[in-house]
């Protein structure tokens, strides 16, 4: 409660968007256990349930941080562009689940196709947004004496959400989330990625999600500049390599063989 409470009093617009992306997974869920409609062989509302948790976390993420950044009307800005964007996203994904269509590479219809072209130009204007907070980082003094490891733990999960965010280009330019074969083969329980051919979601999930997992690992474990640095270094060359694996058509789950 105290996290939620500080979190409320940093960015209230986000603060309220995550809540609402989390209660829309657990919709998601519950539209899951009582419906039949698949597609491509998988619960259509699988879907919306990992986007929602993913814009929820984002969101929550985003909030957090940009606390730290000198206040100006740019944060209100970005905050605005964040719940648009990804608000457009979440509700798209959410009817195509409902009408068992596809939401993304879907150009069967010329309104299918400005939807998701509209659904990719809404993902890009976030990883710019990203982008901007990421450049806002590494130009300020930042206040309230933070330590200089933590600083920097979110300046690279930054760098590298919005690297690996436009990653998505990979896909969406090929309309297809796997690389050597088609898309709806056997893939991990919920989460689907391929484990017969290479799939660029992976490396997408490791890279975006540096924005808390290198912030989290500096501040409550590492506590040391030297030591976040290897770790931003081995935690890059891990997405760097299952994305170079991805794209040679290799399922990530052969990558020790």
């Amino acid at each position: 409660m105290d996290f939620l409470t500080e979190l409320y009093s940093r960015n209230t617009l986000l603060f309220y968007f995550g809540l609402f992306n989390f209660a829309f997974a657990m919709a998601f869920f519950l539209f899951s256990r009582t419906t039949d409609i698949e597609i491509m062989g998988v619960n259509a509302w699988y879907k919306p349930i990992k986007f929602a948790l993913s814009i929820g976390i984002y969101t929550w993420t985003m909030a957090w941080f940009m606390y730290y950044l000198p206040p100006n009307n740019d944060i209100r800005i970005a905050s605005w562009l964040i719940v648009l964007m990804l608000g457009f996203e979440i509700i798209y994904i959410s009817i195509q689940a409902n009408r068992g269509e596809l939401s993304h590479f879907n150009q069967s219809t010329p309104i299918y196709t400005v939807l998701y072209n509209l659904m990719a130009i809404a993902a890009t204007v976030v990883s710019l947004v990203t982008a901007y907070i990421c450049l806002r980082f590494f130009q300020a003094d930042l206040m309230m004496g933070l330590p200089d490891y933590y600083v920097w733990a979110i300046r690279w999960g930054l760098l590298l959400f919005v690297i690996f965010s436009l990653e998505g280009f990979v896909m969406g330019s090929r309309l297809s989330h796997t690389i050597g074969g088609p898309d709806g083969g056997d893939g991990l329980p919920f989460l689907n990625w391929s484990k017969q051919y290479g799939d660029p979601r992976i490396a997408h999930f490791i890279g975006m999600h540096a924005l808390q997992l290198l912030p989290l690992m500096a501040y409550y474990w590492l506590k040391d500049i030297k030591w976040t640095f290897l770790v931003v270094v081995l935690y890059t060359l891990l997405a760097v390599y299952v994305l170079v694996q991805a794209l040679n058509g290799r399922p990530f789950w052969k990558l020790m063989e």
